[in-house]
């Protein structure tokens, strides 16, 4: 017997019909759905807007190395870890657990020396960005609240460690809009999924249009983004109907503001449609500039194509856009090797420095905040005298910043002598994020989205703008 088949010749059913077939982006469904469940009152989620703080940056790219890269071999140097290596030392906890524990300090891996004018040292891990310190402002007092990746991506990303929260670059968006409707103001570009999967770009409770759009490289970098229907003429015609039927859905009802908002979304997939090829074909990109990230022409893998791609999303109007270096495998997290850092390293070290050399020749530096950071750092000591590894290390670690706001060529903060806890001016996760929004015009405290009843912020009831870091 011939199976019975229904028809929704709905509306609703037909936009289903629509997003189903052509699938633009896996963020519009969410989207759609979220601004339904929120109830949100605006016409446009993703409209510009001015930030109420005078502002040094105008967009983001937040550079993440997954795993855990160890401090004491890349950017805070300890010649007393040098000279005490194979000595023990004394801490009360290891790996979350509490008590007395005798450890040997461990040599780095990589000798330190000093770089640029204003003689930041780096490590010989990172060759080229050591070329680059006198733009940067080095943290050597980072410090987190987990031990576990899973919690601390989670917590560097969202400013929670225990409970998924809107993502970083997801606040971004909801505070600044954005300035190009035909893509999205959040990008992610990642190889594989890291820690936490797709909760590191997560809105949370953030209306869905806020989301982080996963690139992800290779041939496809965003699937489904060509058009499923035999031609343009077709593709049209398609879109002309949805348009008299959204027309007519309006013009029956009185003004809805959600409503427009969902008609935006869709005319917001369109262009994608059309800019996006553009944004991610290289083949107008110079030698020269290939050849400044490392980059063979035709690529579309490696950190080098996702560090070309995130300048030329800026340049075109994307507000935040982060690059995941690998997954939640095969990464920075060195327990049993530490010389794993060496090839982790050569993939990443060329590429960013060409980043922060493309992004000054072309004056974008100027207004466009770059981060580096990890989850935590690794072990100054090790429990077996011999070990070649390094275990998870939230005490202590370094990150860095340059560009819009940063007082560049300095250092901030220090750990102790052998690296193991913060010896001056501590910088809190939540003092990170509070400092990256001040840097684009708000005040943490005062950037919330009520949700259950209560305000939230991407800083949780902690945090301060460390203004050590500022030019």
């Amino acid at each position: 017997m011939k199976p019975q088949t229904s028809f929704d010749f709905s509306r609703r059913g037909f936009l289903r019909s629509m997003v189903g077939g052509s699938a633009l982006l896996p963020g519009l469904v969410s989207q759609l759905i979220a601004e339904d469940a929120v109830g949100s009152a605006a016409v446009d989620p993703l409209a510009a807007k001015t930030p109420p703080l005078p502002a040094k940056a105008k967009r983001v790219i937040f550079l993440y190395m997954s795993g855990g890269v160890s401090h004491v071999d890349s950017w805070d140097p300890k010649p007393k870890l040098f000279a005490a290596a194979g000595t023990t030392a004394d801490v009360n906890e290891y790996q979350g657990r509490k008590g007395n524990y005798k450890m040997f300090l461990k040599r780095p891996q990589w000798d330190f020396a000093p770089h640029g004018k204003c003689g930041t040292q780096v490590s010989s891990l990172f060759p080229h960005q050591a070329e680059c310190v006198d733009d940067l402002c080095v943290i050597r007092s980072m410090k987190s609240d987990h031990t576990n990746h899973y919690e601390a991506t989670l917590g560097m990303h969202t400013g929670s460690f225990t409970f998924a929260r809107p993502s970083l670059g997801s606040w971004v968006s909801y505070g600044l809009g954005t300035i190009n409707r035909n893509l999205p103001s959040f990008v992610v570009i990642a190889p594989q999924s890291p820690y936490a999967g797709g909760q590191v770009w997560g809105s949370d409770f953030l209306p869905g249009a806020h989301q982080g759009t996963l690139i992800v490289p290779g041939a496809e970098p965003i699937a489904n983004v060509k058009r499923r229907v035999a031609n343009s003429a077709l593709q049209e015609l398609e879109l002309g109907l949805m348009g008299r039927m959204n027309q007519r859905h309006v013009a029956s009802r009185s003004f809805d503001p959600l409503l427009q908002a969902r008609i935006r979304s869709f005319e917001t997939a369109f262009g994608m449609q059309m800019e996006v090829p553009q944004v991610l074909d290289l083949s107008k990109e110079s030698d020269a500039t290939l050849d400044l990230y490392g980059l063979k022409r035709g690529e579309t893998n490696g950190f080098g194509w996702q560090c070309l791609m995130a300048r030329r999303l800026v340049e075109q109007g994307v507000r935040f856009v982060e690059l995941i270096d690998t997954g939640s495998s095969g990464n920075w997290d060195a327990h049993g090797d530490m010389l794993t850092h060496a090839p982790l390293a050569k993939n990443v070290d060329q590429a960013i420095a060409g980043l922060l050399r493309d992004l000054k020749q072309r004056g974008m530096l100027e207004d466009t905040l770059v981060v580096w950071t990890t989850e935590f750092g690794r072990t100054p000591f090790v429990e077996a005298k011999n070990a070649n590894g390094r275990e998870h290390h939230h005490w202590v670690f370094s990150s860095w910043l340059a560009g819009a706001g940063v007082k560049a060529g300095t250092v901030y903060g220090e750990s102790d002598d052998f690296g193991i806890n913060v010896g001056k001016d501590p910088v809190h996760v939540h003092d990170f994020h509070a400092t990256i929004l001040h840097l684009l015009g708000f005040d943490h405290e005062r950037l919330t989205y009520r949700h259950t009843g209560r305000d939230y912020r991407l800083t949780d009831v902690s945090g301060n703008v460390v203004r050590g870091l500022l030019s």
